[in-house]
């Protein structure tokens, strides 16, 4: 991690939504790493979760909890959240990682899929981050990271709700940014390019369909196109950026949207 010297995050807590796999695991796994406590949060066998609750608890000898919080139903993220406040006192780290895809032209794009995908990837950043800023103003440090995407910056076709959320997520990242820079607070946004998670590997099929073309061809042509790199961006180098921005390092670091992305947002 360069100069951000290991253990920097003792005694804090960070909660990340959608962490049991992908890009929000690989951030959870770096931020235990740091010493924070885990609030894990998503979907998945409860085995599984369990087997990797206690994994990461006993590599990094920290707090890991999880929650099945439902990112759709602000309900059961007001519980969520709450739950871990009272547990831990705040969440020092808050992460908002979740997120789901539909690809689509327009005029055949399911409402329920738009609807889903507004409320899993803004509406939900909106509760925890409302839900958070008490405790983090109460201790005079907080970290928000918002996991956008450079369709924060960009569009694409046939992912109307997805580039509208992540806009919105591009927005309310400046606003609360604002909001909270004199209180010991940052609220940034990471914006990856392709990553090959399960999230860019299921719209691979759906892109093919969209578009008339073969699987090979979204890869070579469409997704890997996007990026001058010709490269996917790596988990571990999306959660390496993640650590920085919790890091004392980052404190004048607030309000941005931050590309990586390989070059795609350069063009």
């Amino acid at each position: 991690m360069g100069f951000i010297m290991l253990g920097t995050l003792k005694g804090k807590t960070a909660l990340v939504t959608g962490s049991t796999s992908g890009i929000g695991l690989g951030i959870a796994q770096v931020l235990a790493a740091q010493g924070a406590n885990i609030v894990l949060n998503g979907f998945g066998p409860a085995g599984e979760i369990e087997t990797l609750r206690a994994k990461i608890a006993a590599e990094h000898g920290v707090t890991v909890r999880y929650d099945g919080a439902d990112m759709s139903k602000p309900d059961t993220i007001d519980v969520m959240m709450n739950k871990a406040i009272a547990e831990f006192g705040a969440v020092d780290i808050l992460v908002n990682n979740a997120g789901i895809q539909h690809v689509a032209p327009i005029e055949e794009f399911p409402v329920e899929k738009w609807n889903a995908i507004i409320a899993i990837n803004l509406v939900a950043a909106f509760h925890t981050i409302r839900l958070a800023l008490p405790g983090m103003k109460q201790r005079k440090w907080g970290r928000i990271i918002n996991i956008a995407s450079a369709h924060a910056l960009v569009a694409s076709p046939y992912k109307s709700a997805y580039v509208a959320a992540k806009h919105g997520i591009a927005g309310l990242t400046k606003t609360v940014a604002l909001e909270t820079a004199a209180a010991g607070i940052t609220v940034n946004a990471i914006c990856p390019g392709y990553v090959l998670t399960p999230l860019v590997e299921k719209q691979i099929p759906d892109t093919a369909r969209a578009r008339g073309i073969t699987e090979e061809q979204v890869v070579k042509d469409v997704l890997l196109a996007a990026q001058p790199t010709r490269k996917f961006v790596t988990i571990e180098q999306v959660a390496a950026l993640a650590v920085y921005l919790a890091s004392d390092a980052a404190a004048s670091v607030t309000g941005t949207l931050m590309p990586i992305d390989g070059g795609w947002t350069a063009q």
